[in-house]
């Protein structure tokens, strides 16, 4: 199966499950993240297994922060992460394998903060009493198009690379593609509520923000998998990788999103 194929049936099983558990939020979303949370965690101790990292850490702190998201809010989700370090520190002590503390405890930190932490926002965006709804669709579909469309730019017009050590693939072309499209998505998406929520500038800025986010999250993930030396997080969707191949750029758009919503006045 051809890339373009692979990502053409992925967004289409895949989105509709997306959007349908964001539409009904509640248990109905935090099931499909918590269900995408633990594979993540399981690809990325897998990945990570050089630093051996404490696996059943990253699994508690992860889904504690994911609970706490969803149960309290941020400062809830906050406490469930941190639980992560007592967790390293307790399994590491009573360890059979002694792998250095700082790689070992470090790497099962930044596991849980990266994937719990990233798709906990996303529960928090769903949490947020001023157009909750509205506001979780326009950022999922922010990033799928310019994800989309950062990959069709860079195929039919990339020429200069983005980070050409950390992710060859990617094109300053691509992005601006991915950009332009995924601020116009944005601007569209909350354009009817702009007498009430979100101003036109907002909604741009807003905009700016997340495919920021999207790339810099991209970015991130490879710079992890070209460190540890693995092409692909996992399996999952055969060729096309696994679960944090396709949620990478979610992870730093969601609190991307939610703070900067914060700071425009809206909870």
């Amino acid at each position: 199966m051809s890339e373009l194929v692979s990502r053409v049936a992925i967004a289409v099983v895949g989105l509709p499950l997306v959007l349908g558990a964001v539409w009904a939020g509640g248990w109905w979303l935090f099931v499909v993240v918590a269900a995408a949370a633990v594979i993540g965690v399981h690809e990325f101790v897998t990945m990570a297994r050089p630093l051996r990292p404490l696996a059943p850490a990253a699994y508690i702190g992860t889904v504690l922060a994911l609970v706490g998201a969803e149960k309290g809010g941020v400062v809830w989700m906050l406490g469930g992460f941190l639980t992560t370090f007592i967790a390293a520190f307790m399994f590491n002590a009573v360890a059979t394998t002694r792998a250095p503390a700082t790689a070992a405890i470090g790497s099962a930190m930044l596991c849980s903060a990266w994937i719990g932490l990233g798709l906990g926002h996303l529960i928090l965006l769903r949490r947020m009493h001023t157009e909750p709804r509205l506001l979780s669709f326009t950022v999922l579909l922010t990033v799928w198009a310019a994800s989309t469309f950062a990959y069709f730019g860079g195929r039919l017009a990339g020429r200069h690379k983005m980070s050409p050590r950390l992710s060859p693939g990617k094109t300053w072309e691509g992005f601006a593609a991915g950009a332009l499209l995924g601020i116009f998505v944005s601007f569209v998406a909350l354009y009817s509520d702009r007498t009430h929520y979100l101003t036109i500038w907002e909604a741009v800025v807003l905009g700016v923000a997340v495919v920021s986010a999207e790339a810099l999250g991209d970015l991130f993930e490879s710079t992890l998998k070209r460190d540890l030396e693995v092409k692909d997080t996992g399996r999952l969707l055969g060729g096309h990788g696994g679960i944090l191949d396709r949620v990478d750029a979610l992870l730093f758009a969601a609190p991307a999103a939610f703070y900067l919503v914060l700071a425009f006045g809206y909870s």
